[in-house]
C-alpha cells in the first residue's frame, strides 16, 4: 500500500467499511486515514431491533381487528341488531385502540430514527450553520437515546448489545464531520482568498451546493422533502449576497465545480447500492503541477 500510495503521490482522507479489524488496520496503517463506519449499517441495525417488532405488533392488531370486525359482521347478519350482552362491539372497540396505538408508536419511532440520518452532515439541517464533530456526536446519542427510550416505554424487546455496538461507533461516525471540514479549509487556504471570501464559501456555498447534492441522491421521500427546504433556503441566501453578485459565470461555474467535489466526498456509506458491501476509500491526489486543487479518486473494493 504504501509503495503504490508513493508511486500515485496520494494521501488517504477517510475510509468507509464495516468493523473489520482488517479493514481498520488498513485505514490507520495502510492509508493513514479516519476509518469510519458503515453507516447503513448502524441504521440496519436500529430497524432489525426495533422497527421489525414494531412492525410485527402493528400487523397483529390488524389481524386481531378484522378478525373482530368480521365477527360482529357475522352477528349482525343472523340478527338486526346486535345482543345487549354481545362481546363484539367492544372487541372492534378495543381493537381499534390497539391498532391506533401501534402506529402512533410507529409514527413516533420514525422521526428518531430520520433524526439520526439527518444529524450526520457537515451543516444543521434547520439553518444550513456549519457543525463540528463534537455537535454531531450529541445530536446523535440524543437520537438513539430518543430511540432507546421508546423502546422501554413501549416494551418492546431489549436490545442492550445492539445499542451497545452502535453507541460505540458514533465518535468514528461524528469524526468524519470535522474530517470533512478539514479538506475544505484546505483548499481554502490553497486559493489564497481573503477572509470575507472564506466565509462566504463556508456559510454560503457549500451548504447550498451540499444540499443539492443530497437532494438528489436521496430516495426518501420524507428526509428529500426536508433536505429540499434546506437547500432552498440556502440557494436562496447564496444567490443574493453582495459576494455572489460580484462574481462573474465563470468563476462562479469554478466554484460550483468545487463546491460539488467537496460535497461529494461527504460518504457515509461504503456503497450506494444497498446490500452491496464494500470498502470506500477517499484518497487526494498530491501530483505537483496541480496546486490549490485537490483530485479525488473513489475506489469501491468487493
Amino acid at each position: 500500500m504504501e509503495e503504490r500510495r508513493t508511486a500515485l503521490r496520494t494521501g488517504g482522507r477517510s475510509l468507509v467499511s464495516d468493523r473489520a479489524k482488517a479493514l481498520i488496520q488498513l485505514a490507520a496503517q495502510g492509508l493513514e486515514c479516519l476509518s469510519m463506519p458503515d453507516f447503513f449499517h448502524v441504521l440496519h441495525e436500529l430497524l432489525k431491533s426495533y422497527a421489525l417488532p414494531m412492525g410485527q405488533r402493528l400487523h397483529q392488531a390488524r389481524k386481531q381487528l378484522e378478525a373482530a370486525e368480521h365477527a360482529l359482521a357475522s352477528r349482525l347478519e343472523r340478527t338486526s341488531r346486535a345482543p345487549a350482552n354481545s362481546q363484539a362491539p367492544a372487541a372492534v372497540e378495543a381493537s381499534r385502540t390497539e391498532v391506533q396505538r401501534c402506529e402512533e408508536v410507529h409514527s413516533t419511532y420514525r422521526p428518531h430514527l430520520a433524526a439520526l440520518s439527518l444529524t450526520l452532515h457537515p451543516f444543521t439541517l434547520h439553518d444550513s450553520t456549519p457543525q463540528t464533530s463534537a455537535q454531531g456526536h450529541h445530536r446523535l446519542h440524543a437520537a438513539i437515546d430518543a430511540i432507546a427510550l421508546l423502546a422501554q416505554e413501549q416494551q418492546l424487546p431489549a436490545r442492550p448489545a445492539t445499542l451497545k455496538k452502535v453507541r460505540h461507533q458514533v465518535p468514528a461516525l461524528a469524526a468524519l464531520v470535522d474530517f470533512w471540514w478539514a479538506g475544505g479549509e484546505q483548499d481554502l487556504a490553497q486559493a489564497a482568498i481573503s477572509a470575507p471570501w472564506k466565509t462566504w464559501a463556508r456559510e454560503l456555498l457549500l451548504p447550498w451546493v451540499y444540499w443539492e447534492h443530497h437532494v438528489a441522491h436521496t430516495r426518501c421521500a420524507r428526509r428529500k422533502a426536508q433536505m429540499r427546504q434546506a437547500w432552498e433556503a440556502a440557494q436562496t441566501a447564496f444567490h443574493t449576497h453582495a459576494l455572489t453578485l460580484r462574481l462573474p459565470g465563470q468563476a462562479l461555474e469554478e466554484w460550483h465545480t468545487w463546491a460539488a467535489q467537496q460535497g461529494q466526498a461527504f460518504q457515509r456509506a461504503s456503497s450506494a447500492v444497498a446490500g452491496r458491501n464494500g470498502v470506500l476509500a477517499q484518497l487526494h491526489h498530491n501530483q505537483r503541477g496541480l496546486p490549490k486543487r485537490r483530485y479525488k479518486v473513489w475506489t469501491i473494493l468487493h
